[in-house]
């Protein structure tokens, strides 16, 4: 029989040793339940699917949802802050009024939703749904990353997209009725008849932007970079343009409402239209 003093250790070891394995029993219970968390019927990681999931004014701040299958979500009023939604298929989602600060939205497609062609399906069944695509409107989406995102004919009225990375995002056709764009870096965006009326631009990155036919009516771009900006055939009525940087660079062909823009004169030989203003297809 072994001595008491070798029991007591032996008996100490064993229990350090239960001790130790439920320790790591909960630590990977908790991990998994963690990876494994489950919203309103949506398992929030990376590549789930979650289409047409109502998650309006859900904490999902941090979630990582990169590449995920979320087209049609109701996210209305959610948390979304510090949100992963790299490469995320959010076409169609309802994001009205939702929290995406600091958010990675980098690659996300945010445009027109068309369903997968059944089989058998003539070519000829047109299965594009309207626009609004997604819907934005009121969004918080200041000092977010949407890079290369596709936001064509998206509804971002009222949308704060203050200090967010917009650079080469596709923004054709999109509303930003009174959008919040300041210091915003916006090089190479594409607002191609975009409505941007009412819309702060102020101190943004506007490099190389393509604002042609563009609707900038009461716009405000104070301070704002035109390197290589695009304004042919956009609508400037009454536009603030004070104390821009690198306007010589801008292209301002047949760009209409030019002697409005303040400050008085700005636009005097940038190859504004003067007299009867073009006609524009809308």
């Amino acid at each position: 029989m072994a001595p008491e003093p070798l029991m007591k250790a032996i008996n100490s070891m064993h229990s350090f040793a239960k001790v130790f394995c439920l320790s790591l029993l909960s630590v990977a219970l908790l991990a998994g339940s963690a990876q494994a968390r489950t919203v309103n019927g949506c398992k929030i990681k990376a590549k789930t699917n979650c289409h047409h999931k109502n998650l309006n004014g859900k904490n999902l701040r941090g979630a990582k949802l990169s590449g995920a299958t979320l087209h049609h979500i109701k996210l209305r009023n959610a948390d979304l802050r510090k949100a992963d939604l790299r490469g995320a298929d959010l076409r169609e989602a309802d994001l009205r009024r939702a929290d995406l600060r600091g958010a990675n939205l980098k690659g996300a497609k945010l445009h027109y939703y068309t369903a997968p062609k059944k089989k058998g399906a003539p070519t000829s069944a047109g299965s594009t749904t309207p626009s609004c695509n997604p819907n934005c409107s009121g969004a918080n989406l200041s000092y977010s990353d949407l890079m290369s995102a596709n936001l064509s004919n998206a509804n971002l009225t009222y949308a704060d997209l203050t200090g967010a990375q917009v650079n080469n995002a596709n923004l054709s056709y999109a509303d930003l009725y009174s959008a919040e764009l300041g210091q915003t870096d916006l090089t190479s965006a594409n607002f191609f008849y975009a409505n941007l009326t009412y819309a702060e631009l102020g101190n943004g990155n506007l490099s190389k932007a393509n604002f042609s036919y563009t609707n900038l009516t009461y716009a405000r771009m104070a301070f704002a970079n035109l390197l290589n900006a695009n304004f042919s055939y956009a609508n400037l009525s009454y536009l603030d343009m004070s104390d821009p940087t690198n306007l010589g660079s801008a292209d301002f062909t047949n760009a209409t409402g030019c002697t409005t823009v303040t400050p008085n004169g700005i636009l005097s030989g940038q190859s504004c239209y003067n007299g009867i203003e073009p006609l524009v297809n809308p």
